[in-house]
């Protein structure tokens, strides 16, 4: 279907702590319930670090392709570093997009053979020799991520009725989060469209600084395409799936997509993942009454079963994305790789 022009709800979360606290609520509680999908302003990461980590986005980008595979992702257990166009997979089929995968800088753990095996998914990142600057950029755009998620997540919990900490327990230090920094080139054919496939988030939230190039597309409530376009300074959040599964379908993942640029233009954006503990078990909210009445359940998805537990389905999604990362370090772990096949 085309693209409609409804834009998307627009918070500013600077109300979370400022005067009409209820009616700032009323409107999240709105836009996370009825959309999945708002833009986020009024959080305070620095329009200068916003601005420095797309200029080093592009700077790597246009490396020479052995100082990018100095860092390819088949070299990490833990799939991060770079991953050439064309091999990460949306539903078995390429999105024409390469990117770097950042997360937590951590070492990787001494486990046994007893220990669940997504605990091997916590180790350190690779960064390109020929770009120093990456490194610190990018991790001080995680933690204002982060920061800016975490708020957005407890303002949730209060307009689902809970205290604003409800959440928190799950989000220590050994909390997963991580994020792609991705360039989109120009599509390579007029009709091959797919800069990803369509497809809903895990985790809890999802957080995504774009450039000015427009491509994300939301789907609305008719089942047709709502452009994301670029707000300037604002950031595009999404519900994640363990947040549907917390509510009973009161907030609901919402399945969304990118379009390539047309030959020749370039797009960058930096999507950024909120994620617990890997132990993390979702477990059902208690919603106030009126809230409880418009849950819509919990979607029901042979194809893309729902888990409760965090890590478990978040190796799953590795494991299906990237199959060569796979082959390459985890053919040893049947379980999740039948569930890929």
């Amino acid at each position: 279907m085309p693209p409609t022009t409804t834009a998307l709800p627009v918070i500013d979360i600077s109300r979370f702590r400022g005067p009409g606290r209820e009616a700032f609520l009323a409107d999240l509680r709105e836009a996370a319930h009825e959309v999945g999908f708002f833009y986020v302003i009024g959080h305070s990461v620095p329009a200068q670090l916003q601005q420095g980590m797309l200029e080093t986005a592009r700077e790597f980008f246009t490396l020479p392709e052995p100082a990018r595979l100095e860092i390819e992702n088949v070299n990490s257990p833990q799939f991060r570093g770079y991953t050439r166009t064309g091999t990460e997979h949306t539903k078995g089929v390429p999105d024409w997009r390469e990117q770097i995968d950042i997360g937590p800088e951590r070492a990787a753990l001494d486990l046994g053979p007893g220990d669940p095996p997504y605990l091997r998914l916590i180790g350190p990142n690779q960064w390109p020799s020929a770009l120093p600057e990456l490194r610190p950029t990018a991790l001080s755009w995680q933690a204002e991520a982060l920061r800016v998620s975490r708020e957005v997540l407890r303002a949730l919990a209060a307009a689902l009725g809970q205290e604003e900490g409800y959440f928190d327990g799950w989000f220590d230090e050994e909390a997963v989060v991580n994020f792609k920094i991705i360039h989109y080139p120009g599509r390579p054919a007029p009709d091959a469209e797919q800069g990803v496939g369509a497809h809903k988030d895990y985790g809890y939230l999802a957080l995504l600084q774009q450039d000015e190039i427009g491509g994300l597309q939301v789907r609305g409530p008719a089942g047709e395409w709502i452009d994301a376009a670029p707000l300037p300074g604002a950031f595009v959040f999404n519900i994640g799936e363990m947040l549907e599964i917390a509510t009973g379908g009161y907030l609901k993942a919402t399945e969304h997509r990118v379009v390539s640029p047309a030959a020749g233009v370039d797009r960058y954006s930096i999507p950024f993942f909120l994620g617990p503990r890997l132990d993390a078990v979702v477990e059902p909210l208690a919603l106030p009454p009126d809230l409880a009445a418009q849950a819509r359940g919990v979607t029901q998805d042979p194809d893309n079963p729902l888990l409760a537990a965090f890590g478990e389905n978040t190796l799953i999604g590795w494991l299906r994305s990237h199959p060569r990362v796979a082959a390459r370090w985890w053919s040893d772990v049947p379980g999740p790789l039948e569930a890929v096949e």
